[in-house]
């Protein structure tokens, strides 16, 4: 699939590429000479369906561009090797991180695509050993092989949970470290960070991360944002989303336009304050 269909014809993503980058990046594309806000994140970030995704938003209010550097797909995994978006991260003059789940990154257990994190590539012989009567060939999408684990093996599935969020909060720490700037970390999801744990919510994202893992974090970032929709906003579901007849499921995953109007105003007092301080 190239990265101009992504989502359809139905909205023009504009795709584009930075200098050593990997990755490609919703546009249009923009100029790194003047300052920035670097905005990093999976398919929420990236906006998928979303005319104006949160970011966007952000750049309205603060008045000062927010460069979206949001990957379909992407997790930690997708960043913290990535020379191009360290790079560009590391010139901003402040850095947004959305909290992603724990189970697109590799582990001890599996690993993911580098860039596609949601994508299962192979298990490691602890995760064989772990589920032995699993034919894991079976799996393609990291998602699809939580799911089943989670309803076959609940019991076995939390160790492999465990391991996901050692790993999530370990490479949290090295992305933090790489970009060598002050990190905002935002929280965007349907719910409150300890709202939804357990096996019994694998489908639900960010997956697996918790309150204390991101207080594990604190003196790493320097805030940290909570943007638990608003029932109002969830109550809006897809409206104001732009996609084909046959995505409308896909779309009514993912949050909705208005969700990304309330990340954009739980984030600008905090990355105002913070480009007020760092002037």
């Amino acid at each position: 699939m190239s990265y101009e269909r992504i989502g359809g014809a139905s909205l023009d993503y504009r795709m584009c590429e930075y200098d050593g980058s990997r990755l490609a990046f919703r546009g249009p594309k923009r100029s790194l000479d003047e300052p920035y806000i670097a905005v990093l994140g999976g398919t929420d970030t990236f906006g998928k369906f979303i005319p104006r995704p949160y970011s966007d938003r952000l750049e309205d209010k603060l008045g000062l561009p927010c460069l979206n550097l949001g990957v379909m797909s992407g997790g930690l995994d997708a960043f913290v090797s990535d020379l191009g978006v360290l790079s560009m991260a590391a010139r901003a003059k402040a850095v947004v991180v959305q909290v992603m789940s724990a189970h697109t990154l590799s582990n001890r257990y599996y690993t993911v695509h580098p860039r596609r994190n949601d994508r299962f590539l192979r298990a490691s012989s602890a995760m064989e050993q772990l589920f032995r009567d699993v034919d894991f060939t079976e799996f393609h999408f990291t998602n699809h092989m939580l799911r089943e684990l989670a309803a076959r093996y609940p019991d076995r599935f939390m160790v492999l949970a465990e391991e996901l969020q050692q790993a999530w909060v370990a490479r949290m720490r090295l992305l933090i470290e790489r970009i060598g700037r002050p990190v905002t970390l935002l929280w965007m999801a349907d719910h409150e960070p300890d709202e939804k744990r357990g096996f019994a919510h694998v489908a639900s994202a960010p997956f697996a991360v918790t309150q204390e893992m991101m207080l594990q974090l604190e003196g790493v970032v320097s805030d940290t944002v909570i943007c638990a929709a608003s029932a109002a906003a969830l109550a809006r579901g897809s409206e104001g989303m732009l996609y084909a007849p046959q995505e409308a499921q896909a779309a009514r995953e993912l949050l909705g336009p208005a969700v990304h109007e309330e990340a954009a105003e739980a984030l600008y007092p905090t990355l105002r304050a913070a480009l007020i301080k760092r002037r």
